[in-house]
Order: C-alpha cells, then sequence, then structure tokens
C-alpha cells in the first residue's frame, strides 16, 4: 500500500520543528519562515490564536471540573470512566497567593530558626541541579549551615531537593533569594555561563558567595567580578576548588613543605568521553572541559607549590584522524615563580578501568604520588612511605566548612583560599583553554 499509493510517513517532534534543537530553544537561532513553516513557536502561536479568537473550542474535551483540594479525586475518576478526556483542576486562591514565587517549605517550623547573624551562616542556593543536590546540599547540611532558601528557575526542583535537605523556602526569584535579609550566604551552583553574573549580584548585595567552578568564562567577566569583589566590605568569595582541602593533599603539603626547592608536577585526569552536544562542551553555555573541569589541576598545582604560576602553555590532539582538534584531549604546562614547573595532562581518550586522577610530585631525589585521592605513598620519603584511606575523599566536606568557617570568622584577608589565588587560577583556565582551542 505504501508503494502503490506513494505514501510517506513521518513521525513528528512534540511541538514541532525546534524541539530538542538547543540552537533553537535555548540560543534564539530561529528557522526561517521558508525553510520551516510550522516552527514549535508558530505552532504555540497559531493555537494560542486560535483560542482567543474563539475558532477553537475545546470544552468538548472537558468533562470534569474538580478543586484542587479534592484533585485526589480526579484520579478515580480517570480509572473508573473510560471515555474522560479532560480533567481541569480550579484553584481557589486569590491573586496574591498566585503571584508568589518562594514558598514555605516548613510552614510553622520556619519559625523556630535563627537568622543570620556575624556568629552563624544562612545559606540561599542558586541552583537546584545534579552536583548541587548529591554533592554540595548535603556537604553545607554537614558543616551546620542553616539552609533557607534554595531557587531553581522553574521552581520543581528547588521544592524537591528543598524539602528532603531541610531548606526552610524555595524559590524560583533569584532576585527575591539575594534581597532578602535573613540570608547572608548564597551557594551558585548554575550552568557556567550563569556563574560571573550572579556572584556579582550577590557582591553587589553585600552576601557572602561561594561559587561552584569556574568562577568565569572570559576575561572580561573575570575582571568584572574581581571589580565587583574590590568593591565590597567584608565579603568572602571562594571557588570551589575542594581538591586542595583533600585529606590526602593536605598530608601532601605538610610533606612539602618540608623542602623549599624547585618541584616537578605531572598531574593526569581520565576524565572519560562525554557527548560533544553536552552542554559543558558548547563554549558559550559550559566553556569546554578545561575551564569547567581541568581547572581543578591548575588550583591544585598551584596550591601545592605555593608559588604564582608565570607562564601557561597549551596543545591539544589533532590529528588527520580527528573531524576536528579535541579540545578535552589535552596538555597544559605551567611554570612558577620559585623555578617549579608542571604538567597537567587531561584527557578524554583513556580506558575506564585506569584511575580517574593521578598527582606525582618530583623534588630533591623524593617523589609523592597521589592515586584517585585514596593512596598516597612516598618514594625515597624520609619518615613516609604510604597513607591510605577507605573512602574516597576529594575535599567538598571541608571546603564546604572552611567557608562557612571563614564567614564566622570573618577575615577577608586571612582565607584559607586566597582571593589572588582564585583569580590567579581563573585566569590561567581560561588563558589556557584560549590556547587549546
Amino acid at each position: 500500500d505504501f508503494y502503490e499509493k506513494e505514501l510517506s510517513f513521518q513521525v513528528s517532534c512534540s511541538y514541532g520543528p525546534g524541539r530538542y534543537d538547543d540552537n533553537y530553544e535555548l540560543k534564539g537561532q530561529d528557522y526561517p519562515i521558508g525553510y520551516v513553516r510550522w516552527t514549535e513557536k508558530r505552532n504555540f502561536e497559531a493555537i494560542l490564536d486560535l483560542l482567543e479568537g474563539g475558532s477553537l473550542n475545546v470544552e468538548s474535551l472537558i468533562n470534569h471540573r474538580i478543586p484542587f483540594d479534592d484533585a485526589t479525586r480526579a484520579y478515580s475518576i480517570l480509572s473508573e470512566e473510560k471515555n474522560t478526556l479532560g480533567i481541569i483542576l480550579n484553584y481557589d486562591s486569590d491573586k496574591e497567593l498566585i503571584s508568589r514565587r518562594t514558598f514555605p517549605l516548613r510552614y510553622n517550623e520556619c519559625n523556630s530558626f535563627p537568622l543570620a547573624t556575624i556568629d552563624n551562616a544562612s545559606v540561599g542556593f542558586i541552583g537546584a541541579g545534579n552536583y548541587a543536590s548529591r554533592m554540595l546540599i548535603p556537604a553545607f547540611k554537614k558543616a551546620g549551615a542553616r539552609l533557607h532558601t534554595i531557587s531553581s528557575s522553574g521552581g520543581t526542583n528547588a521544592s524537591i531537593h528543598g524539602r528532603k535537605n531541610g531548606f526552610d523556602y524555595a524559590t524560583s526569584d533569584t532576585d527575591e533569594l539575594l534581597a532578602n535579609s535573613e540570608i547572608n550566604a548564597v551557594a551558585i551552583v548554575t550552568r557556567h555561563n550563569s556563574h560571573a553574573k550572579f556572584v556579582i549580584q550577590a557582591l553587589e548585595a553585600g552576601k557572602h558567595v561561594f561559587v561552584e567552578k569556574p568562577l568565569a568564562l572570559t576575561l572580561e567577566e573575570l575582571e568584572n567580578v574581581q571589580n565587583a569583589h574590590n568593591s565590597t566590605e567584608g565579603c568572602q568569595l571562594m571557588v570551589g576548588f575542594n581538591r586542595r582541602f583533600a585529606p590526602q593533599v593536605k598530608i601532601m603539603k605538610e610533606l612539602l613543605e618540608q623542602t623549599n626547592q624547585p618541584k616537578s608536577f605531572v598531574m593526569l585526569m581520565n576524565a572519560g568521553c562525554i557527548s560533544p552536544d553536552h552542554w559543558t562542551q558548547d563554549p558559550e553555555v559550559g566553556g569546554g572541559r578545561i575551564i569547567g573541569e581541568a581547572c581543578h589541576l591548575i588550583d591544585l598545582m598551584r596550591f601545592l607549590s605555593g608559588s604564582s604560576i608565570i607562564s601557561v602553555q597549551g596543545h591539544c590532539m589533532n590529528g588527520k584522524s580527528l573531524k576536528k582538534a579535541s579540545s578535552d584531549i589535552a596538555s597544559i604546562n605551567l611554570g612558577f615563580e620559585d623555578g617549579s614547573i608542571g604538567t597537567i595532562h587531561y584527557f578524554a581518550n583513556g580506558g575506564n578501568s585506569f584511575p580517574k586522577e593521578r598527582i606525582e610530585v618530583f623534588v630533591g631525589g623524593r617523589t609523592l604520588q597521589l592515586d584517585n585521592f585514596l593512596k598516597l605513598r612516598g618514594f625515597n620519603w624520609p619518615g613516609f612511605r604510604k597513607h591510605s584511606l577507605w573512602q574516597q575523599d576529594k575535599g567538598q566536606d571541608a571546603c564546604s566548612k572552611a567557608f562557612l568557617n571563614e564567614i564566622i570568622k570573618g577575615m577577608r584577608k586571612a582565607t584559607e583560599q586566597g582571593h589572588q589565588e582564585i583569580f590567579e587560577v581563573s585566569r590561567v583556565a581560561i588563558e589556557a583553554a584560549g590556547l587549546i582551542l
């Protein structure tokens, strides 16, 4: 029948062309009307126009209208009445309640929590994604922070993770969170291209800021953040470079402080392959994997060297077998003011059975080697052979605790993660990515 009648069959995307296309949905790159007549947006516009003009009557699709307080009855109707097509849930709320974007999660319990003072941290979270819910929120909770408000763009994730972790409020209004006087610290865990903007807004609102790496995607953004920070009084700023807070790294730092000789570093991140379409690979959204992830090792090398970075070089894999240069298969060479040197290998083409991260330091006829933040070994190191952990610890809990302690101490110039190092590492990561790309 298909052959004889010359029929064609095509499965349409929900809502029409443009659906699931990030360039269309997120970046505003429209399809020309002569190329695609009915895009997702134009389909919606046509339906709304028909509804407004009365040409499209949907009353026949609605079988029941039920008050929201009796919503459970709707499920019984769906299972009992075979011909039910549509059920409308009516919200019998006043206009003020409908317009609100911030809602209590603890209700009457909210008033039992102390307000933010100089002696504690009342934290608002901007972002309720995977890393925030799995790692950062539990770390802040364990460190003793008061979890005040959590924000997400749609509000749904904020509500789910807010209730689960004991937040007082959930919101979809970030401006309201930043303006709240009960919040004195903000944790930013959103997509990378929004970090700099939110950091500046939070600093201008007089909040202490913890931002998940990276701090910025461009040198211009970084300069704007630095200017905003320099214009504030007493606001702490920390980037989530948690590896310098890992217990095994702390031991390495103590051992390396026993010598003042220049060091040679070799750091490997066996990152694994991810899709080129993933948002972290998009230079405008995620900044690429060097800025977004290899920055961890740049900060770690800066911390262990104890010396400023004075030179940076970068190279990526680029061969005839590749359609384009692979920016996530790259090496970065750093030079330090004290004469130390270091190489960072960020490889997306390795085997997943090989350790994901390996840190090696060579100095004065001695060597330290750390595998996966679990096993630390010393070679020819007087008084030290090895130190192992039962469970991997990359320092997330200690990093969060350090941030809260800095707020309580109120010592802007005596932070464990110096502000100038933050800006230096962020600048080097951006420069390295530029050399590689």
